[in-house]
Order: C-alpha cells, then structure tokens, then sequence
C-alpha cells in the first residue's frame, strides 16, 4: 500500500497547506484563440483552459469575446507573468489594478504568478528572473503577495521557478523559501513539474529530493511542459524552460510520483511557443487524464477496502 502524505509535526503548517481546489482534477490546457473552435466541436471535453492574465488587459475586441465564449463552457485559471512579485521595487499599482480588472470580469476558478522578478526602474524584461532566499527577499515577497491577495480579495497560487543559476546571498533552500512564503502568507501554491526537472539538471541536484522537501499539501494547482536541451560552457546539460514541445518522459515520471504522494490534482499542460494543432495538446492532456483517473481509482479501491 503506497504511504499518503501526513502533514509534519516539526513545520506546523498553516491554512495554506490544505487549501480548496476550485478547478476539476482533470488535465487542462493553456488556451490559444486559434484553437478554440476545435475545443467546441471536440467530443474530448478538456478539463479547464488558462490564459496569461497580461494578453486580456486590453478593454475589448476579439480576445475578450473569444475568452468570454469559453468562459461559458470551461473552469477558467488565470496566471499572470508579470507583475513582478520578486522586485526589489514596490509592485506597479497599474498592473495590478489591470489585473483587477481581468479577474473581476472573468472570475476564474484560480489566479496564479510567478517566483520571480521581471521590472526594474521603469524597464520591463521579457523574462522570469530569479531571486535570492534571504530572509529580505523573504519578507519583500510576502508583502507583495499580501498586497495582491487584498488587491483581489482572493487567494492566489504562487509557482516554483525554472533557474539557471543560484546566487551566493542565498541563505535557505527553495523549498523551505516556498514554505516560508505559504505559511506568512496563506497563499497556495502552483507546481511546475518541467520548472522543477530544468532546475535540478541544471543546478545538479535531485529532483525527487527536492519534491520529498517540497510542501506539496500546499499545491492546488500543477504544471506540464516541455523544455528544450543545450549544453553549457562546461559542456555539462542545460536545460531551458521552453514550452515549445511535449512534456519530457522525465518530466511524466516525476508527475506520476507527485500524484501517487497526494489526490488528483488540476494539471495544466503549457505550450506557448511553435504551437501545435489542438489535437497534438489534447494528446497530452488525455495522457494526464489516464494518470489522474489511475490514481483516482487506485484511491476509490482503497476507500471501498477499508
């Protein structure tokens, strides 16, 4: 009989770490307006579909009528990428009343950003940019958080980062800086499968090591996608979170151990860049779905057992 996670007495968890799941726990896909005729007709129906928040701050037009169409038919997730929620800087209030705006007329099911930091002075970066685990980036962090979720009057899921290099202020570990942000703030987290894969190649550490640490009765919400291969200057592996391709076996392996650990969760499969035809996202999607419904099964057979 496979063990089920218990929370540990030694880090009392906080309110966060059982959060509610307002999406399905089924496979969803990131939604792209070219493909959504596809999903209307396909008897295939997909779980829920997630948008960038930062592609509907725009006051009308095609965008927003497409979205509002599937809104009628789908559990909607809305991740953001760039209000920069790491920065050094105070968050912009603009982007974040945009982002108001967008949630408040949607009302999805989850709202989620990003570990990172992507402005600075005026300039924004087409990038997801790393931070220090300081006790002041810490701190930095959790207000910005804070702020968002009274901004919102809701709670948001926080996603573990894709990294390339670490720095030396560092003074803790990811995870117990992913902790730490979950129990000061309540927020629940999203967790990046692939982000977590790139990670420990690229920083030579286990990945199953690092989700065994990782407090995973926080996550409400998971991601999928594929990432692409390079070499760096030492000629060692490099791996960069692309979403270009279908998510790695690798990446699948590790998504089977996160889902035998807990219930089915809302998984989303990521393909933003040399998008596919629908059908080639629904493989990976219904790929998902067969491990989700294993396990949910697995579970239902246990219950009934006992």
């Amino acid at each position: 009989m496979r063990a089920r996670i218990q929370a540990d007495p030694l880090r009392p968890e906080t309110r966060s770490d059982k959060v509610a799941r307002h999406l399905p726990p089924r496979a969803g896909a990131g939604f792209k307006p070219q493909h959504a005729d596809a999903i209307l007709a396909d008897d295939f129906r997909i779980g829920f579909l997630e948008v960038h928040a930062e592609n509907y701050m725009g006051a009308g037009g095609h965008p927003h009528r497409m979205l509002t169409r599937m809104r009628e038919d789908f559990p909607l997730s809305i991740h953001g990428v760039g209000l920069s929620i790491g920065s050094p800087a105070g968050l912009d209030p603009e982007h974040l009343a945009r982002l108001k705006t967008v949630v408040d007329r949607y009302q999805p099911d989850e709202v989620s950003e990003h570990l990172a930091w992507s402005t600075h002075d005026g300039h924004f970066f087409n990038d997801l940019l790393p931070v220090p685990y300081d006790e002041a980036t810490l701190a930095r962090v959790c207000d910005h958080i804070d702020q968002v979720q009274e901004a919102l009057g809701r709670r948001i899921l926080l996603e573990n980062p894709s990294t390339y290099l670490g720095f030396r202020a560092s003074t803790m570990s990811e995870t117990d800086f992913i902790r730490s942000i979950a129990r000061r703030t309540g927020c629940g987290l999203l967790l990046d499968i692939n982000n977590v894969h790139v990670s420990a190649t690229n920083h030579g550490y286990a990945a199953l090591d690092y989700l065994t640490d990782f407090p995973l009765l926080c996550v409400a919400e998971i991601h999928l996608a594929g990432h692409a291969e390079d070499m760096d200057d030492a000629g060692l592996p490099l791996l960069i979170d692309s979403h270009d391709r279908p998510v790695n076996d690798l990446v699948w392996d590790l998504y089977e151990h996160v889902i035998d650990k807990l219930d089915p969760l809302p998984t989303l499969i990521e393909w933003d860049n040399d998008v596919p035809d629908w059908p080639v996202l629904k493989r990976e999607a219904q790929r998902a779905d067969a491990i989700l419904d294993r396990h949910a099964s697995f579970a239902a057979g246990l219950r009934h057992a006992s």
